[in-house]
């Protein structure tokens, strides 16, 4: 398993494992992404992992519906994405991706694995569960905004940055970055 497929699946684990953690009344629970409620933001990992299998043109015809099943939808699409990283032509091959020609595998580890983090913190925030992420991953999705330039701030990207407190620990430094407040 490549070092994207590894990190696809254990970011995809974690994002599958907290979605299915929701409590049944929380997911019209507002999340930090302006006017996403807690299903919104599932809707959104599973919309994005879909059009990641259209840039390789693999999307499964058998995907559940998000709004009657988020969790199942989340595994079909998690899995397809992951049959594709497991074969090295298909990972490898260049697409015309969002941010323009690229081996699938590294659009893929780009958005969807930092959607995946990202996304986590705001499902877990709305769903009142816990909303620590791995810190190796912060660094590693930290290091991933440095490479979106003026994108990251885009309009429906990430809110403008804010001013974390002096004494941020490094996770919400970032997501102050991201337009995030945590404290």
């Amino acid at each position: 398993m490549s070092e994207i497929a590894a990190r696809h699946a254990r970011l995809a684990a974690d994002f599958r494992s907290t979605a299915a953690s929701v409590p049944p009344g929380r997911w019209d629970a507002p999340s930090p992404c302006q006017g996403w409620t807690a299903h919104d933001v599932v809707a959104h990992v599973i919309e994005a992992h879909l059009m990641q299998l259209g840039f390789a043109d693999a999307v499964p015809q058998n995907v559940p519906d998000a709004v009657e099943a988020p969790v199942e939808a989340l595994d079909v699409v998690i899995a397809a994405v992951q049959d594709q990283l497991g074969d090295p032509d298909r990972a490898t091959q260049v697409i015309d991706g969002i941010a323009g020609q690229m081996p699938w595998e590294t659009s893929v580890d780009s958005f969807l694995c930092f959607d995946l983090l990202v996304h986590r913190w705001d499902l877990a925030r709305a769903a009142g569960l816990p909303e620590a992420l791995p810190p190796e991953d912060v660094r590693w999705a930290s290091a991933v905004a440095d490479g979106f330039g003026e994108m990251l701030h885009a309009e429906g990207v990430c809110a403008p940055p804010l001013e974390p407190p002096q004494d941020a620990d490094e996770q919400t430094t970032f997501l102050a970055r991201l337009g995030r407040r945590t404290w």
